[in-house]
């Protein structure tokens, strides 16, 4: 898939998000495994986030990697890589589904980019601060989803792609 042919076509208001996604959510992973898919929308029974340090070797090891991947030339792509700074922590959760207790770190970029935009306003420590108080009270408490989806080398491991805040569904629509 080439990614710069991605296009927005729409637009949905936030008040139809709600009855948009209701229809995809799911409280469990092992039967959305079993019918084959590879996506789902999970609602958590239960969410406890954590912020964990990534040990210094294995950041600038990270660093490394990708200063790397960035000087190499993409046969079928002109474009410059743009730069990308590992994030110095981890964005996990552990949450409760109908299949059992599970834990992942959050794949989400859009995760790394919050630390990173927040961090340049208010500090490392207010960052973790806040970020602690958003994604591991105010979104569970409100509602959220977590966007699963799976590798095609390892299609029996779920990883969180993306955090969703979405208010609980109160009533489905009669269309």
């Amino acid at each position: 898939m080439d990614q710069d042919s991605i296009r927005i076509v729409g637009t949905l208001r936030k008040s139809e998000r709600q009855s948009f996604l209701s229809s995809c959510i799911v409280t469990g992973l092992d039967a959305e495994r079993r019918a084959g898919r590879s996506f789902a929308l999970l609602k958590p029974l239960g969410a406890e986030f954590k912020i964990e340090a990534k040990p210094e070797d294995e950041f600038k090891a990270e660093a490394e990697r990708f200063g790397k991947l960035r000087l190499q030339k993409d046969l079928f792509n002109s474009k410059p890589i743009i730069p990308y700074t590992p994030c110095p922590f981890r964005f996990k959760y552990s949450y409760m589904t109908d299949d059992g207790k599970r834990e992942g770190t959050c794949q989400d970029w859009e995760m790394e980019a919050t630390f990173y935009n927040w961090k340049r306003q208010l500090g490392q420590d207010s960052t973790l601060e806040r970020m602690a108080k958003v994604f591991g009270e105010e979104y569970p408490k409100k509602g959220m989803l977590l966007a699963m989806g799976t590798h095609s080398l390892y299609p029996d491991t779920w990883l969180i792609n993306g955090v969703i805040r979405l208010d609980e569904v109160t009533q489905m629509s009669l269309l």
